[in-house]
């Protein structure tokens, strides 16, 4: 019944979630650095859920009313726990450019938001192949088949993830003066709106990291339609959010705060005697 794989999948996603955090817990108490384990860590959380409530909406287990609410929910879940974690190579780049993030340990954060969307791909079928509801048994009857997202042509998609990540990056750089606890939801509510826009245009995926484990080897587009609307539209799109408050807004309206972190603590000295 529809149903029973709806609760299913809950439970799939509620464990996911709670497994990563506990291995962020102890990752945290065991290693005094563990901050590329937690990328991994929370990409992989990212990824399998995105896996998981791709399977739901497009098995048709799912109205899109609940969709919508799942994917809030998970976003939430996401910001709630990833703690300095990013998930998403956009969020990289946007500190990079920020001079926030040095370009090697940029580079370093993707590799581990890479590895565990790879490793997020291999890990879910194994999951769906235990059966755990009729969905399950379904999708590995066919094969685990996954087909292109990608509805319209490329040019239409790739400027639909570019607004979208566009939205999504001016949303997380210029909410940091609320509270974190209103922050999320203010985040969660962005992405599941433009997820509503767009997923019927290119899955709302905005996410080049996140496109690599659910997207990459879809039949459907080649390789390089995935790069070009997975990858370039997405980060384009980051750039254009950068260059826009933090170049054109402050020029065009020099009064008002450009500043979209608040200010950071001043470096540490050793006191003298």
């Amino acid at each position: 019944m529809a149903d029973g794989d709806v609760a299913v999948s809950v439970c799939v996603l509620v464990a996911v979630v709670l497994l990563c955090e506990a291995t962020r817990a102890l990752l945290r108490r065991s290693a005094r650095s563990a901050v590329h384990a937690e990328e991994f860590v929370s990409t992989l959380q990212l990824c399998c859920c995105a896996h998981e409530l791709r399977l739901l909406a497009e098995g048709g287990r799912a109205e899109p009313r609940l969709s919508l609410a799942l994917t809030y929910l998970a976003c939430t879940a996401h910001g709630l726990t990833f703690g300095g974690a990013l998930g998403n190579a956009c969020s990289v780049l946007e500190r990079a450019c920020g001079k926030r993030l040095a370009c090697a340990c940029a580079l370093r954060r993707i590799a581990c938001q890479l590895a565990a969307a790879c490793a997020a791909r291999a890990l879910l079928p194994r999951v769906w192949a235990l059966g755990l509801s009729d969905l399950h048994v379904r999708h590995e009857r066919l094969g685990f088949q996954c087909v292109s997202q990608i509805r319209a042509p490329l040019a239409h998609a790739a400027a639909v993830e570019f607004a979208g990540a566009f939205c999504v990056q001016s949303a997380i750089s210029r909410t940091h003066a609320l509270e974190e606890k209103y922050r999320v939801h203010a985040i969660a509510a962005v992405t599941t709106a433009l997820v509503y826009a767009g997923g019927g245009v290119s899955g709302s995926v905005f996410n080049p990291s996140l496109s690599v484990s659910t997207q990459l080897l879809c039949s459907g587009n080649s390789v390089l339609d995935y790069s070009l609307v997975y990858w370039a539209g997405p980060l384009l799109g980051t750039l254009a959010s950068v260059l826009a408050f933090g170049t054109v807004v402050p020029t065009l309206w020099p009064t008002s705060d450009p500043a979209p972190h608040p200010p950071h603590p001043p470096p540490e000295t050793k006191k003298r005697n």
